[in-house]
């Protein structure tokens, strides 16, 4: 052993870990870029002589040889603000960081809150240097999924753009968890009943509104749209859209905002006017992040399980580059996990 190191300038090459084996170059290497056209004898001595000599396969000329470089994007349309003021990106991240654990895969994060980030992560694509993109939070008017699509590139996507989104996608049941938010509010008496909506250029905010209206019109209460405040997930316009509800609906009872963060915001609001949480007016959250569960009061909120959604993403989008490696073409899944009422003193 130590002598083939020497030839070899201190570091195994592929042809001593055939020559180990007893097998041709060709041979090792089907055995070490993991193809199933070698015997079981032959990958057991193969594998044998990589773990004798040490050997490390050099990545780079894998991934040429392969056509592949054994990294995904993860791609979020945010400002650098927004994506570390929210819980949700984080746990995303988290969740397909455990995906990814035990591949080869690299995870790429990248923003792309801008103009000028966006043309550059489009060159970046179109270049193909990565071998699958995961997108999250992607707005009804972007442009980026319908480039994947002509790119041919494996893509994954958490929150459609729309009910017909072609990519794949990984989403949670935001019209049921707005749902049952505001039943749970009727259930406890509670008869004007307000929402703080996210951008509405979002699916899923859409259809979070869509489940307070449909909780409204079952109820029989009245569709005021006074009680409807647009905002954008951020703390500062759950506190603005808060003001403007109790502007045009002082008699305002329970409110849902389609986030903790917004939520938070509102509650700031309420404070300030004398209303009393939730004596006086019920708050409810969506996302069960760490937000809901420091405030004072502990915020009632919808959980969706975004680290499982991060972990289902990733491993979506891992078979549809096989699929594409292999030449297959399925059917592309669209996946909705269930959300859950945490009830706590908010409401």
């Amino acid at each position: 052993m130590a002598a083939a190191r020497v030839r070899s300038g201190g570091r195994p090459t592929l042809e001593e870990v055939a020559a180990r084996a007893g097998v041709g170059r060709g041979t090792a290497s089907r055995v070490i870029n993991g193809s199933p056209r070698v015997s079981a004898q032959t990958r057991e001595a193969v594998e044998a002589a990589v773990a004798e000599l040490g050997y490390v396969p050099n990545r780079a000329a894998r991934a040429l040889a392969g056509n592949r470089t054994d990294a995904i994007a993860l791609v979020v349309p945010e400002s650098e603000t927004r994506f570390f003021a929210e819980p949700y990106f984080s746990d995303i991240v988290r969740g397909v960081g455990a995906a990814l654990a035990d591949t080869e895969m690299q995870l790429l994060l990248t923003l792309a809150g801008n103009d000028r980030e966006r043309r550059r992560l489009a060159q970046y694509l179109t270049a193909h240097r990565v071998d699958g993109v995961l997108l999250v939070s992607v707005h009804a008017d972007d442009p980026l999924p319908d480039l994947l699509e002509q790119l041919g590139m494996p893509s994954v996507i958490s929150g459609r753009r729309h009910a017909a989104e072609p990519l794949p996608s990984v989403d949670s049941d935001n019209f049921e968890g707005a749902r049952v938010a505001v039943d749970h509010f009727i259930s406890r008496g509670r008869r004007t009943i307000a929402t703080i909506t996210g951008r509405l250029d979002v699916y899923g905010a859409q259809r979070r509104l869509d489940g307070y209206r449909k909780a409204v019109a079952s109820a029989g209460l009245d569709p005021d749209e006074r009680l409807i405040a647009p905002a954008d997930f951020s703390e500062e316009s759950g506190a603005r859209a808060m003001r403007e509800l109790l502007a045009r609906r002082p008699d305002v009872d329970a409110v849902f905002a389609a986030s903790d963060v917004m939520a938070a915001g509102a509650r700031q609001v309420l404070r300030e006017s004398g209303r009393r949480i939730p004596d006086d007016v019920a708050l409810i959250g969506f996302d069960d992040s760490a937000v809901a569960r420091h405030m004072d009061p502990p915020l009632t909120s919808v959980r969706q399980p975004i680290e499982e959604m991060g972990r289902v993403m990733a491993g979506v989008l891992l078979q549809e580059i096989a699929q594409r490696h292999a030449g297959r073409t399925e059917e592309r899944p669209r996946i909705v996990l269930p959300t859950e009422l945490v009830v706590r003193e908010s409401s």
